[in-house]
This record gives structure tokens, C-alpha cells and sequence, in this order.
């Protein structure tokens, strides 16, 4: 028999993630143009755009079922699930966030702070459903350090890349 609510814990965090891309895909490639996207300064560390879809899909799933694991162990949402759950929804929306503001917006020094207040939350998260369920904490693990990772890279695209260029793509 399928467990529904493990199924639905993994779908959710991903819906969001899959609507921002189909939303964003165009400003990241596009048949025939140069997406902006392409024409930023990056990093020589920067993953190939390929690996942005898989990487999330993974990790969106990690921490959904980890969201499951605290729910189950907690009996369902109950006065002990309040926080950790609320952490993590709090945290996704967040996470949802962060790609509206660099690719809708382009506002590169508020995706940082936003990426950063976002891995505050992800480690609050982390923390509390690790005192309801050690593995849901350690599933947790490589979504905090692939925010490391996404930090490092927001702020250098940040730090790296003229207000102009937000200003001529908005035109």
C-alpha cells in the first residue's frame, strides 16, 4: 500500500521548486539567445546549468521526507510537530523565494540577504527536526551544505556583476 503522506511530504517541496524553473527556464536558456543569465560574470566554480534541476530535485526530496519523518514521529501535527514543521515551511517558502528575486527581479544583493536568512531558517530547521528525528536531521545535511554552496555563489554573482546589467535586462 502506498504511504500517501510520505509521497505527498517529497511532491511538495519539489512543486515549488519545478514551478520556479518552468516559470525561470527562459531567463536561464533559451533556443537561439543568449539567456542574461549566461552573459554574468560567475565563477570558475559554478556547477553547469544542467545540474540545477537534478541537484534540487534531490534535495527537495531529502528534506520533504525528513518533514515526513518529524510528522510521523510526532504523531501528525501536534502540539510537539508546531515547531519543527513550522520551521520547515517557513524555510521552503524561503527557499521558493530566493528565484524570484535573482531571476524575476535580478536583484542580486537581495537574493544574498534572502539566501542568507534562508540558511538561517534551513539550519533552525535542521537543528529542531534533529531533536524529533536524528535521521530527518541528518537528511537535512546536504541541503545545508548545498546552500553553502548557493551563498558562496549568490554573493560572488553579487559582488561580481554591475547594477547596469539588472538595469539593461529589465528594459
Amino acid at each position: 500500500m502506498a504511504n500517501w503522506a510520505a509521497i505527498g511530504s517529497i511532491i511538495l517541496p519539489n512543486a515549488g521548486g519545478w514551478a520556479n524553473g518552468l516559470y525561470f527556464a527562459g531567463q536561464v536558456r533559451r533556443d537561439g539567445d543568449t539567456a542574461w543569465y549566461d552573459t554574468l560574470k560567475k565563477p570558475s566554480w559554478n556547477p553547469p546549468k544542467w545540474v540545477f534541476g537534478p541537484a534540487w530535485t534531490v534535495l527537495y526530496s531529502g528534506m520533504g521526507y525528513a518533514s515526513y519523518l518529524v510528522y510521523e514521529e510526532c504523531g501528525g501535527f501536534t502540539d510537539e510537530a508546531v515547531l519543527p514543521l513550522t520551521l520547515y515551511g517557513g524555510q521552503l517558502l524561503l527557499n521558493w523565494a530566493w528565484t524570484p528575486i535573482f531571476f524575476g527581479l535580478k536583484d542580486f544583493k537581495l537574493a544574498f540577504i534572502e539566501i542568507s536568512v534562508l540558511s538561517g531558517a534551513a539550519v533552525a530547521t535542521a537543528v529542531s527536526f534533529s531533536n524529533v528525528n536524528k535521521t530527518a536531521g541528518l537528511l537535512m545535511l546536504p541541503y545545508l551544505a548545498w546552500l553553502a554552496y548557493a551563498s558562496s555563489l549568490s554573493y560572488y554573482i553579487w559582488k561580481n556583476n554591475p547594477k547596469e546589467i539588472k538595469e539593461e535586462k529589465k528594459q
